[in-house]
């Protein structure tokens, strides 16, 4: 290791501080590894420069537009795009930054469009020196707030942008490091687009399932239909109510939140995010022993939420840790004539929700109690065909969580090299010259190689 000065965009003379104007951390200078320099930003490449956001592009205010019904270019306001015009007032690859509202947001905007007046766009000095899609991951890690204007709204201002700083590698480097990015998010894209369509996919299938049964597609007109007050269902099934085919519903614990393991988890609605619980972060609570059982969480048990706006959502009970339910929730825990799978999946059919709405009017706080659960009519195929119709669905269910996990950890990737790219901790190879070049100081880390 060796000492290293601060290099700073005011003065070009190097001189030894203790500090910076930033405010970020500030590390000894002398554990700077070799072929590091100490900035404003902190430890950077000694082959970066840092700039100011002012020395490479105009900071430019957008312009009020009446939207255009027939228009294919977008309208980009401070809350996104808001709507579509025929004209473009920017040169393209930009950013557009939120001004007002939704003050320092950025959107990357590769194609023409429209910057509304609650933003500004940049108008890039030379395309020989910047990346866009570079300087566009430096906003997404270092994000302006403007919440320092203390306004009513938050507000950013034009000295805030043009005073922002940038580092900025060789653009070959830049480039490299952006192009990354890009794969790493367009793999994110790609498997949101997966998630989507297996979605399109299941509700299709719980429409056919509930209407014909556990057939193939191509079979569906073999199969006689009986209209029931609920809609068409194959003639060999009944409609029930809910009440005949579960054990007594039992309304939620009252009980305080805690932190401390002081008793069993206390699951509560908020805790149920998109049908899964995080089973860490659930609180604990107290209660006595003679309430344990009457309030304890089984498997199979099916919890809705009886107000607020969730009201309806269910969420069925796996593996889960010794868990009481809370007062919002109501426990369904189903007889031999019904499997909870089955129950679990018709409460996501359009079926189900047209009852459950009809009760809550449209109104959060209306709510739904037991009578109104014990009331609602379902289809009852035999045990089989449930089965079949869970096991369908299951499978869809699975691709989908597998397909979710893998959107999580590519989220993750990119946050991690995000930071890592962009305080050079990790060198990207590039090309120089037509021959592969990296330009990495001695001890960083090596990055393999991706797909775009």
């Amino acid at each position: 290791m060796k000492r290293k000065e601060i290099l700073t965009t005011e003065n070009t003379e190097r001189t030894e501080v203790d500090a910076v104007a930033s405010g970020h951390s500030v590390v000894n200078t002398e554990d700077l590894p070799d072929g590091f320099q100490m900035t404003e930003l902190g430890p950077l490449p000694e082959d970066w420069r840092v700039v100011r956001l002012g020395e490479i592009a105009r900071v430019k205010y957008g312009k009020a537009k009446p939207t255009n019904e027939h228009g294919n270019i977008p309208v980009i306001g401070s809350g996104g795009i808001y709507g579509w015009t025929t004209e473009a007032v920017v040169d393209f690859p930009t950013l557009i930054i939120g001004r007002k509202g939704a003050a320092g947001q950025v959107w990357l905007s590769e194609s023409p469009s429209w910057p509304s007046d609650t933003t500004f766009y940049l108008e890039w000095k030379s395309y020989t020196t910047v990346d866009v899609q570079f300087i566009y991951g430096w906003f997404l890690l270092n994000p302006l707030s403007g919440e320092h204007a203390k306004t009513t709204i938050p507000s950013l201002q034009r000295p805030d942008l043009e005073n922002f700083l940038i580092p900025l590698p060789p653009l070959p480097e830049q480039r490299a490091i952006a192009h990354v990015l890009r794969t790493v998010q367009r793999a994110k894209e790609a498997t949101e687009g997966v998630i989507a369509a297996l979605k399109e996919l299941k509700k299709s299938l719980m429409q056919h399932l509930f209407t014909y049964g556990p057939v193939p597609v191509t079979e569906r007109e073999r199969v006689p239909l009986q209209e029931t007050e609920i809609g068409p269902i194959p003639a060999h099934w009944r409609v029930v109510r809910l009440g005949e085919v579960v054990e007594r519903p039992q309304y939620g614990y009252t009980a305080s939140a805690n932190q401390e393991k002081i008793g069993p988890k206390l699951l509560r609605i908020t805790d149920i995010q998109d049908d899964t619980v995080y089973w860490p972060t659930v609180p604990f609570c107290s209660i006595e022993r003679k309430d344990l059982e009457k309030y304890l969480l089984k498997r199979g048990d099916i919890l809705v939420a009886r107000i607020g706006a969730t009201t309806g959502k269910t969420y069925l009970v796996n593996e889960c840790p010794l868990s009481v339910f809370a007062s919002y929730l109501i426990c369904l825990r189903t007889t031999s004539d019904l499997l909870p799978e089955y129950l679990y999946f018709f409460t996501q059919t359009s079926q189900y929700w047209a009852q459950i709405n009809a009760v809550k009017g449209g109104r959060l706080k209306q709510g739904i109690n037991i009578p109104v659960l014990t009331a609602l009519l379902i289809p009852l195929p035999q045990l089989d065909e449930q089965r079949e119709i869970a096991r369908i669905l299951q499978e869809v269910d699975a691709k989908i969580a597998a397909e979710q996990a893998r959107r999580a950890a590519l989220e993750e990737l990119f946050k991690s090299l995000l930071h890592e790219l962009m305080s050079g901790r990790i060198r990207v190879p590039h090309i120089v010259g037509g021959e592969r070049s990296r330009d990495s100081a001695p001890d960083a880390d090596p990055l393999p190689e991706l797909e775009d």
